[in-house]
This record gives C-alpha cells, structure tokens and sequence, in this order.
C-alpha cells in the first residue's frame, strides 16, 4: 500500500481473488444485477472523477468535502446491497447444504460486515 492510499484511507486484502470452487460458485448473488451494479459503479467513478477535477480546479475545500461526503455515501450503499445480495443467495444457499458451510459463510459475513463498519 503506497503513503497516498494509506492517507486516503483505502486499504487492500491480502487474499487474493477467489477462483470458483465448491465455496466460491461462478454464480454469485449479484450475477443478476450485474449490469446495474456496473452501471452503478461507474456513477460512482464519476464523482471520484469529478473530485480530481474539483482539486485540480482548486475549488473550496467545503465544498469538496460535501463531494467526498456523496461519494463515499454512494459506495457504502453499494456495498449493503452487495451484503443482501450474498447473504440472500451465498448464505442461504450454505445454510440449506447445512454442515460446516453456513459456519464458514455467516463468518465470512461477520468479517465483511466488520470491515463496512470500520470505515
């Protein structure tokens, strides 16, 4: 993690991607509404965009706050619908299947959660 993302607060995993296996299916919950979620995505792209162009434009530090504010309310909401959305179908799913796979998903759960409140 370089000083610049450490200082803007964003942080990284160490885990890297999951390739799919009997945990991880190739379907997830948000497969369909994956194209809204992209199309949601690069709203929120935007503002981050539009936030360069606010420093750059050395526009009133207020008022790019209230940007800031925006956007990171924007990604936050993405993030609980990505929540539902696998708890509805990922956690669900493990808890019909029964066994050690609904431990490992509502941990799994719990952390991520965890992590949304952190920030």
């Amino acid at each position: 993690m370089t000083t610049t993302e450490e200082a803007a607060g964003v942080t990284t995993t160490d885990a890297p991607s999951q390739a799919p296996d009997a945990a991880h299916p190739t379907t997830h919950g948000y497969h369909k509404q994956k194209d809204e979620h992209l199309k949601r995505l690069r709203r929120i792209e935007g503002q981050i965009r539009g936030l360069q162009r606010l420093v750059d434009e050395d526009v009133y530090c207020i008022d790019i706050l209230t940007q800031v504010s925006a956007s990171t309310k924007a990604l936050q909401s993405f993030a609980l619908q990505l929540l539902e959305e696998h708890l509805r179908h990922c956690v669900a799913d493990a808890a019909v299947k029964g066994g050690a796979e609904i431990d490992e998903k509502v941990e799994e759960a719990t952390k991520a959660i965890a992590r949304m409140l952190r920030t």
